[in-house]
């Protein structure tokens, strides 16, 4: 039975439609929380996969530069991806054993000698509240002071508590967060072999949307995809590579300057600065609040390095970086930045402007096609 589009244009069948969709999206938004959960806990069950999906995803590009490039005058297409994928692994994995046994234990060094010291940081920062408040007990506004410093050493108070009182809490999420390695063992295995019957995957993928699929609709859902995957992997490579650069940058000064904790605040840097808009903000917060607490003018210095470093960073290697390629306004990755957030916390924030770009994207070169079409019939044009 084929469905008759000219049932659209009667009246009451639109008033119908759009009713119910209506209260479908009613129903959505009232039981948001609900639907979340449920989307939760199967996720809970499918998580392995899709985390071998991505870590495929990410290893993909690697892989297409071994093919082209090393293993290019190869003649068997097979052997030519199979060596090319197995490079990648390789040179992925070597990298991340470099920088674990480069960083972790001079990361752990710094947390457990920031941990056992936040006592002393703690009354010295209480000590030089107190010397100031004594120096300008006889200024205007020596009574707001007082109230302030007050609050001060309250809050230093409850740190230091919180530290003291809840390491053994922090060492034994932190052991408990081990018992993932199983599923991040299944989930690399499962991305080798989908990098390995890629091809297969996606020309069975292709073939089913052929046949369902019109000619002109498959023409189009093959660009969009392409575009799509572009926009993804030129912002995730990117981002990693300006991430990198500005956590090198930043543990250099620190090293020159002789700031202490220089490569766990350059490691926070790094990764914060993964983050859209906010992500420096918040890698600069905590830095300055941990040199704070040692010495205030360290935390000054840092934080004025770290606005001139986000200046560079904004203005000259950004740009260089992504080009216009990902020409957002600066309201759209906002919302996108709150929405991706509050829908899939720190990865909705870490994608929140490829998916601006995308949603761009869409409505440019869909949507607004779309409109011209419908006015130009309408007026003959």
């Amino acid at each position: 039975m084929k469905f008759n589009s000219k049932w659209f244009k009667k009246r009451w069948v639109s008033y119908t439609i759009a009713t119910c969709s209506a209260v479908v999206l009613y129903m959505l938004l009232s039981h948001f929380s609900v639907i979340l959960d449920g989307i939760n806990s199967i996720f809970g069950y499918i998580k392995p996969v899709v985390v071998g999906c991505v870590i495929a995803y990410i290893f993909d590009p690697l892989s297409k530069l071994f093919e082209t490039s090393i293993y290019k005058k190869l003649k068997s297409e097979k052997t030519r991806w199979k060596l090319s994928v197995a490079t990648a692994i390789i040179v992925i994995i070597a990298a991340v054993v470099l920088l674990f046994v480069a960083l972790i234990p001079q990361i752990v060094d710094s947390i457990t000698t920031f941990a056992s010291n936040i006592g002393s940081y703690v009354e010295s920062s209480q000590k030089l509240i107190e010397q100031f408040e004594k120096a300008h007990s006889n200024g205007i506004l020596s009574s707001e002071f007082s109230g302030l410093a007050n609050i001060v050493n309250k809050v230093l108070e409850n740190i230091g508590s919180l530290f003291t009182d809840n390491m053994e809490g922090i060492v034994n999420s932190s052991v408990s967060a081990g018992k993932n390695v199983f599923d991040i063992v299944i989930s690399f295995i499962l991305a080798i072999y989908l990098l390995l019957d890629k091809r297969r995957i996606i020309n069975g993928i292709s073939r089913l949307m052929e046949l369902i699929l019109k000619e002109k609709t498959y023409k189009n859902s093959g660009e969009f995809f392409d575009k799509c995957n572009k926009i993804l992997i030129r912002y995730i490579s990117f981002d990693i590579i300006d991430g990198l650069i500005v956590g090198v940058v930043n543990a250099i000064y620190m090293l020159i300057a002789g700031l202490p904790y220089a490569v766990l605040i350059s490691v926070i840097v790094g990764i914060t600065n993964l983050a859209p808009t906010f992500g420096p903000i918040v890698g600069a917060v905590i830095g300055g609040f941990i040199l704070v607490l040692v010495n205030p003018w360290y935390a000054l210095w840092f934080l004025v390095f770290t606005i001139i470093l986000q200046t560079v960073d904004g203005y000259i290697l950004k740009p260089r970086l992504f080009g216009e390629s990902l020409g957002v306004s600066p309201l759209m990755i906002l919302i996108s930045i709150i929405l991706g957030g509050r829908l899939f916390g720190v990865v909705g924030i870490l994608l929140a402007i490829p998916f601006a770009a995308i949603f761009d994207f869409i409505w440019k070169d869909f949507i607004l096609k779309k409109l011209e079409e419908r006015k130009a019939k309408r007026y003959n044009i």
